[in-house]
């Protein structure tokens, strides 16, 4: 991929709920190959806001085949571009985008094309377009969605949820957990966490799907992979993607005090290689993560939610050896093959080798 920006128009906004929007860019042709995307990926959004630069992680709710980009943003209180992009963003306004990214894909099952996503709100962002590219893509797969919102007006996609619903009858399960509109069945009424999972038990077989999809919260995301772990699923069929965490307030609170001790201990001298280039620094052990240490050094590293959850900044470690404070968004196989986060990244070694470059 390119870690390059590009502009791209805005083609249409929709307001899903009273507080969030799905955004459609207009992707000029020669830029098609480019924005081309995997279902789940993320595109990173840069914007100015009373001259002040923000940058963004996006899910991207839209489905390969269905030739769109569309993004959706929620807005969350204090959030300065999700405010913007809920009260102020137009049609025809132009943002600062990166080309698609992350490995929260589908994992296809051709023995056992039965699926489980777990949601709750924005989450469901991915998890749509992973949904509808797994019913389109193939014919035989079944998909069980549950997904919590806090009521009915809260809920996000729903009237595409509804017609996914409808046109995949036999195919799409869907059952929405609702935390503060009671209805008549108390197994719909509350919070997705162990319990309620449990208490879903006669009307969802746990034991028979083959992968489950989860993304949400911090709490909901490990109560969910808890129990489906004891229910039998394999741990490695279950992918999950947090759209927030409260790790990424301590780990920026762990690096802000780090950057006060940044001259103390052994030093690294730190390579990073980017677009065939490459340039180095020192950075200590107990000084800022590798990520704010080379963009202190002047590079233009890619980056967005700094937090250990968006995977913007992954990258390759070609040798030496780092620490990370927090991961939530490498998948066990791509930390065995020896990729980092950058952003969450101290060197244990005299000599680091950061390659951005590798795929």
């Amino acid at each position: 991929m390119s870690f390059q920006f590009y502009t791209l128009p805005i083609q249409k906004i929709k307001k899903e709920t009273p507080d969030c929007v799905s955004i459609t860019f207009n992707v000029p042709e020669n830029l098609k190959n480019v924005f081309a995307f995997k279902e789940g990926q993320n595109l990173t959004i840069k914007h100015r806001i009373n001259g002040e630069e923000i940058r963004r992680s996006y899910s991207i709710c839209s489905a390969p085949h269905e030739s769109t980009l569309t993004i959706a943003v929620k807005k969350v209180d204090g959030g300065l571009f999700s405010t913007f992009a809920n009260d102020m963003l137009t049609v025809n306004d132009t943002l600062d985008v990166m080309p698609p990214s992350g490995k929260f894909n589908a994992h296809i099952n051709n023995t056992n094309p039965h699926y489980l996503a777990i949601a709750a709100g924005s989450g469901i962002t991915p998890i749509i377009s992973i949904i509808k590219h797994t019913l389109h893509t193939q014919p035989n797969s079944h998909f069980t969605l549950i997904y919590g919102s806090k009521n009915r007006n809260a809920i996000i996609f729903f009237d595409e949820l509804e017609n996914l619903k409808n046109k995949f009858m036999q195919r799409l399960t869907l059952i929405n957990i609702l935390s503060q509109e009671k209805i008549d069945a108390d197994v719909f009424y509350g919070r997705i966490n162990d319990v309620k999972l449990n208490g879903l038990h006669k009307i969802v077989p746990f034991q028979l799907f083959s992968a489950a999809y989860l993304c949400g919260p911090e709490e909901m995301i490990f109560a969910a992979k808890d129990f489906l772990t004891t229910n039998g699923l394999d741990p490695a069929h279950i992918h999950f993607e947090l759209f927030t965490t409260p790790g990424q307030f301590a780990a920026k609170e762990k690096t802000t005090a780090s950057n006060d001790d940044a001259s103390n201990g052994p030093i690294s001298h730190i390579t990073i290689k980017l677009d065939d280039r490459t340039f180095s620094f020192d950075l200590a052990y107990n000084g800022p993560s590798i990520l704010d240490a080379a963009l202190k050094n002047g590079a233009d590293l890619p980056y967005a939610c700094k937090g250990g959850v968006c995977c913007t900044c992954r990258a390759k470690l070609q040798s030496g050896t780092i620490k990370m404070d927090v991961n939530y968004a490498l998948e066990k196989e791509e930390v065995d093959q020896g990729f980092v986060l950058t952003c969450q990244s101290h060197p244990t070694a005299e000599a680091v080798f950061i390659d951005f470059d590798v795929k």
